[in-house]
């Protein structure tokens, strides 16, 4: 199939596709004689693979760990279990991260009249956090 045909296939548009395949996620697929890549039902599993991975919020280097994982009849499950592990301790530090922005801009926000009056507690924060040379 070709490279529209494996996109629609996959889920996967054919921009990142070919990223992919320079990343090397995935291997380059052969080429007909006119140049066109030529996509096998196993490189459709391979970026759908992919495609679930990105969805759970895997880095490109864990991706690819991943798949060189997935390739690999002789893994570990415990490799693939610690890189989950890992990931999900990841995630969770950037959940305590978001929700500690929501918490303080909910604040900001409750302190500020929202009236026509200039003086605002929210622009106050940024700027007292940007003369103090935090970022």
């Amino acid at each position: 199939m070709n490279i529209g045909e494996a996109a629609h296939a996959s889920g996967v548009s054919a921009r990142m596709i070919r990223y992919y395949e320079k990343a090397g996620l995935i291997d380059a697929p052969p080429r007909t004689e006119s140049g066109y890549r030529h996509y096998r039902e196993q490189d459709v599993h391979m970026l759908r693979f992919i495609a679930r991975g990105r969805a759970l919020g895997f880095s490109m280097e864990q991706l690819r760990t991943l798949t060189d994982l997935w390739r690999n009849d002789q893994r570990s499950s415990a490799d693939v279990k610690a890189l989950a592990q890992s990931h999900v301790r990841d995630l969770t530090q950037r959940i305590a991260d978001l929700q500690a922005m929501v918490d303080t801009l909910s604040t900001l926000a409750r302190q500020c009249h929202g009236d026509e009056r200039p003086d605002c507690p929210i622009l106050d924060a940024l700027e007292s956090n940007t003369q103090s040379g935090q970022k």
